[in-house]
């Protein structure tokens, strides 16, 4: 093996004995042992911080956590479970998935709740949206709850169902995305528009950009409000709400559209 003579008797002699770096860490692991049994919540960082306060020692958090491993160390305190940021949602999956094409109304709708203020005052917005004109079809204005007011939402859904109803789209399905907002996923909405041919689709968990429709126009919709509707100091906020989307739908011509308001470029092509 080619090994000198004197250093195979010196390997012999020290045979079975630890080095310094390993009664380091059995030194440490005992350590980590005697704090680990006072406070069973700490986690590896936790602790080699406490141990470096104390003792002074210099150690990664990296030698700590191998040392805990060795030793099955854990803490025991309890855990949310992870959820990966874009992961889709369990209960409704995304349908869209990046196509936006329509062949006619009510096929594809998008819906989110915007948050503005007027004299101090929140104030909730939730809208929905045709993606195949970008009509707003829906709404429905309230004081705000930060887009967790279940009666703001359920309001403008029934809204929305009422609209499919009257023109005619009743028996054809439409998917409705939204996020993953707690009422879009609470059993009183679902129950609501149960016998309406309705689908549900969900975004990502924090993937707004899987509703991209929605959130480019919610902020150049409350823009074009505080600017030529003066929703910001209006003293009748619902009726600037109001008059906008008369205005929106009716009036307001879109690149998107041929330089034509949702309306008009919905009924040149004979829809109702």
């Amino acid at each position: 093996m080619g090994l000198s003579r004197s250093g195979y008797y010196k390997w012999l002699k020290r045979k079975g004995t630890l080095n310094r770096y390993e009664n380091s860490r059995v030194l440490l692991s005992n350590m980590i042992k005697e704090y680990h049994n006072n406070h069973k919540s700490w986690g590896y960082r936790h602790i080699a911080a406490e141990i470096r306060k104390d003792t002074g020692w210099i150690f990664s958090d990296n030698l700590c956590h191998k040392c805990c491993k060795a030793l099955k160390i854990h803490s025991k305190a309890r855990k949310l479970p992870y959820s990966k940021s874009g992961e889709e949602s369990i209960k409704y999956p995304n349908m869209i998935w990046k196509d936006w094409n329509t062949t006619r109304p009510f096929e594809k709708i998008v819906t989110d709740t915007t948050i503005f203020y007027n004299h101090n005052k929140q104030y909730d917005l939730t809208l929905y949206i045709d993606v195949f004109n970008n009509e707003i079809v829906a709404y429905d204005l309230a004081d705000g709850k930060h887009g967790a007011n279940t009666a703001n939402h359920i309001r403008a859904l029934k809204k929305l169902l009422k609209v499919k109803i009257k023109r005619g789209y009743k028996d054809l399905e439409t998917i409705v995305h939204s996020d993953q907002g707690i009422i879009y996923s609470s059993m009183v909405f679902a129950n609501t528009h149960k016998d309406y041919n309705i689908k549900r689709s969900m975004s990502r968990a924090g993937t707004p950009t899987d509703n991209p429709i929605i959130e480019a126009l919610n902020g150049w919709i409350k823009e074009e409000m505080a600017v030529d509707f003066d929703l910001y100091k209006t003293n009748n906020v619902h009726k600037a709400v109001r008059d906008y989307i008369k205005y929106y739908n009716n009036e307001r011509l879109a690149y998107a559209l041929q330089y034509k308001s949702p309306v008009q470029y919905r009924t040149e092509l004979s829809f109702n």
